[in-house]
């Protein structure tokens, strides 16, 4: 995750060093965030681009990216991304984060999962289809 959605956690109590999520290795990218690496959250400060492309390499475990605009749209950017997943809800505020940065990739989206709760919310899942 990129450091502004890890350090989102913290007005919620969240330490730096903690997870955000119980039971799954984190990658934090920052060059400002400042803690020691630890076995469930390990910060990243140099290129992520290549860390990113060598943990797609060396894993043979799905790698989430959870918020992180800037990082997300440098991932587009090098298509690094394979499946994208959205939570939608059913609320207009106006205003945001753009969901890739100042990416302007061009990418096509195929629907291959559509789930919908009772709240509203729902839950497409694409592949990404760079060319």
């Amino acid at each position: 995750m990129g450091g502004k959605t890890y350090e989102y956690g913290f007005q919620f109590g969240k330490k730096p060093g903690e997870p955000g999520y119980d039971g799954i290795k984190h990658y934090v990218f920052s060059k400002t965030i400042k803690f020691e690496s630890n076995k469930e959250v390990e910060l990243v400060k140099d290129n992520a681009i290549e860390f990113i492309k060598h943990l797609k390499q060396t894993t043979n475990q799905k790698i989430w990216l959870s918020g992180g605009g800037q990082l997300a749209g440098s991932l587009l950017d090098h298509e690094l991304i394979d499946t994208l997943m959205l939570k939608v809800n059913p609320v207009m505020i106006g205003e945001g984060i753009p969901l890739f940065g100042s990416s302007i990739k061009k990418i096509y989206l195929e629907l291959i999962e559509l789930k919908q709760y009772k709240n509203g919310v729902i839950l497409p899942k694409y592949k990404i289809k760079y060319k």
